[in-house]
């Protein structure tokens, strides 16, 4: 019962925090995803280290960074496109410190430090894209990443509700053997509702286009779970942090967003709105 008090009372905080953030200004919004950026990296890289692995901390936080901070520039407006090729000399200078860490596996350092960045940050940086849309609807929208996240909640919640009642058939044992395809169900109709429901309030977005972002953040949000579970049992860990009470770590918490980023952006990309 005090573990339930603990999970309640960390996630209504942060619920409050995340909500008042975003729809404070866009510089909250950046400062507040720079931060879950840079806390996950950190998180991603100890996990490595407490298993005799090396990634380089202090070159993947930098490349973190960089990368986040001019995806974040451009994407308001705030510095033209160019200053993106920043992160081409930046993602090569790894290699060549490498050089000098006279590491037996210095491959594998960089593949682990880069792995870092490809997982974590590239999803954010292209968030920021989804916050401010270009065209006759330029400028911030918070409703967009709100909405993203009323949906990737109501999905987890509607999944865990309706596998706890309902839940007999397993959706993918060898890596979460507590996941039902019952639970699925329930928390696909539940982002649908909330689909729906953000169409009346966010309408940046279409109906239609609401629900498919729905279908996709159920679909590879559930995806990017069963890949936190894959990475923590490879390494034979239960939870990937412990920052936030009750809900494990940073990558516990937002497993199912880096991965359903990609989709949901490139979908936006296809029709046009980022």
């Amino acid at each position: 019962m005090n573990n339930f008090w603990t999970r309640a009372f960390t996630g209504a905080v942060f619920v409050a925090v995340m909500i008042a953030a975003i729809e404070f200004s866009p510089y909250t919004f950046m400062i507040l995803f720079m931060v879950i950026n840079l806390l996950s990296i950190i998180e991603f890289y100890k996990l490595f280290i407490r298993n005799d692995l090396t990634p380089r901390i202090f070159s993947g936080i930098v490349l973190s960074a960089i990368l986040y901070a001019t995806s974040a520039l451009v994407a308001s407006g705030t510095a033209s496109a160019q200053l993106l090729f920043i992160n081409i000399p930046m993602l090569f200078l790894i290699f060549i410190f490498e050089l000098y860490l006279k590491s037996e596996k210095p491959f594998e350092n960089i593949a682990y430090t880069l792995l870092g960045v490809a997982y974590l940050t590239l999803p954010l940086a292209l968030f920021n894209s989804m916050a401010f849309l270009p065209g006759e609807n330029t400028g911030y929208h918070s409703g967009i990443i709100i909405g993203y996240f009323l949906i990737l909640w109501a999905s987890d919640t509607g999944a865990y509700l309706s596998g706890m009642k309902f839940g007999k058939h397993k959706l993918f044992e060898r890596h979460s053997p507590k996941k039902t395809w019952e639970g699925s169900i329930g928390g696909c109709l539940a982002a649908l509702l909330l689909g729906y429901i953000n169409s009346l309030f966010f309408t940046q977005l279409a109906l239609s286009e609401w629900l498919i972002v729905s279908l996709l953040i159920v679909i590879t949000g559930t995806f990017g779970d069963l890949i936190e579970s894959m990475l923590k049992r490879s390494l034979k860990i239960k939870d990937s942090g412990n920052i936030l009470p009750g809900h494990g770590g940073m990558l516990d918490r937002f497993d199912g967003l880096f991965i359903s980023i990609p989709f949901v952006f490139t979908y936006l990309a296809l029709i046009g709105k980022v």
